[in-house]
């Protein structure tokens, strides 16, 4: 049984989703927690509700239907391109309230001309929102990880840089922080004398050599443990992470880039501009954001109601380009978001690589916007 009722207009969401071609799927409401442990980011897991089976396993209650579609889709061994869609509730929980709530989405697989289903996949959730709030003003505000990742690759920054920015797009309190942190370098402090002298002077052999003795005279197994190799690696990328920093021009170059904010019919020229001026090589993501750009246009999409904001990203750790937010013009509710998630095929256990796109309708917020008109969507 149902904990809330199905929104009224769940019929006319259904009808859609038939009428772009998709399949509809379920998934059971008790699923295996290590997926959304390892792939959605702390922001879902701190919210979602766990639980343990009598062996021990870990389970929790389905806190979104992406992971579990994707998992239907690798288990069946379906071919692709797919498009799958799903209706029903999930369980977390949320600031604005309510543990329980009615997600719907679309996601989009295999169609590896990447340019041509991001914008597909943002047309059908203006579509789909279309059909539900007829006469509806909507807004569009789209980032893209893969430009932000270019731009911290870019900079010459260490790898355990790279990864701790790329982890914090869209949250621009942490961004900020660690700009400030690669302003002001915090060299490692507290390691032996040895230690110390053997990374400065980048004796990796004898590094090992020194963590195997210490772990021999501690008595620490390394099948209990990370092996001495493993230990030194992590203290090396430690050490680089601490010593590095910006110098000024690159420092500014970054914090431009995230003020960028414009709508998407300007933004490729934009980002050629900001590109040349901070004298970053960019070519290959620029040449795939402005493929998008023409796929949005060819598609028909209003440019002048699509913003690109560089700074802006969604809180779950598997998207791996486009990301996008769609909101009535005005107002702050998110009612429909999504974007690309890339690596979470092969990371989930496919085989082979699948390209994967889609988006996530709140019903709940759809059902509050049609409140006010006094309307409700016949199915």
């Amino acid at each position: 049984m149902p904990l809330i009722d199905m929104p009224d207009f769940a019929g006319a969401l259904l009808d859609e989703f038939g009428r772009r071609r998709t399949q509809r799927v379920d998934a059971p409401v008790i699923q295996p927690a290590a997926p959304f442990l390892d792939m959605a980011g702390e922001d879902l897991r701190r919210r979602i509700f766990l639980t343990e089976s009598e062996t021990g396993e870990s389970f929790c209650l389905r806190p979104e239907f992406t992971i579990p579609v994707c998992l239907r889709h690798i288990e069946t061994a379906t071919g692709t391109p797919k498009r799958y869609s799903y209706l029903g509730q999930v369980f977390r929980q949320r600031r604005e309230g309510g543990n329980e709530f009615y997600q719907a989405g679309i996601e989009d697989l295999g169609d590896r001309n990447f340019a041509s289903a991001d914008a597909r996949v943002v047309a059908d959730a203006l579509g789909c929102l279309g059909r539900i709030l007829p006469g509806r003003s909507l807004t569009v505000t789209i980032g893209d990880q893969a430009v932000f990742e270019a731009v911290v690759a870019a900079l010459g920054l260490p790898a355990g840089w790279q990864r701790r920015l790329v982890r914090a797009f869209g949250q621009q309190d942490v961004l900020d922080a660690m700009i400030a942190r690669l302003a002001r370098p915090a060299p490692m402090a507290g390691l032996p004398d040895e230690v110390e002298a053997l990374l400065e002077a980048g004796n990796e052999a004898g590094l090992i050599a020194h963590v195997e003795a210490e772990m021999a005279r501690t008595g620490t197994l390394t099948n209990a443990s990370r092996a001495p190799e493993e230990i030194v690696r992590r203290l090396k990328e430690k050490r680089q992470v601490a010593d590095a920093s910006l110098n000024k021009a690159k420092l500014d170059a970054l914090k431009e880039f995230l003020s960028l904010n414009v709508s998407l019919r300007y933004a490729p020229a934009v980002l050629a501009d900001f590109a040349r001026t901070a004298g970053l090589p960019l070519r290959d993501a620029i040449a795939g954001f402005d493929a998008r750009v023409a796929a949005f246009a060819n598609a028909g999409a209003p440019l002048a109601d699509i913003t690109w904001r560089a700074a802006f990203g969604r809180p779950l750790d598997y998207y791996t380009g486009l990301v996008f937010e769609v909101t009535e013009r005005g107002k702050h509710e998110v009612l429909a978001g999504g974007g690309r998630f890339d690596r979470m095929m092969t990371l989930l256990g496919a085989a082979d690589h699948i390209p994967a796109v889609g988006f996530a309708l709140w019903l709940d917020r759809v059902e509050a916007a049609l409140a006010p008109a006094g309307k409700r969507t016949a199915p």
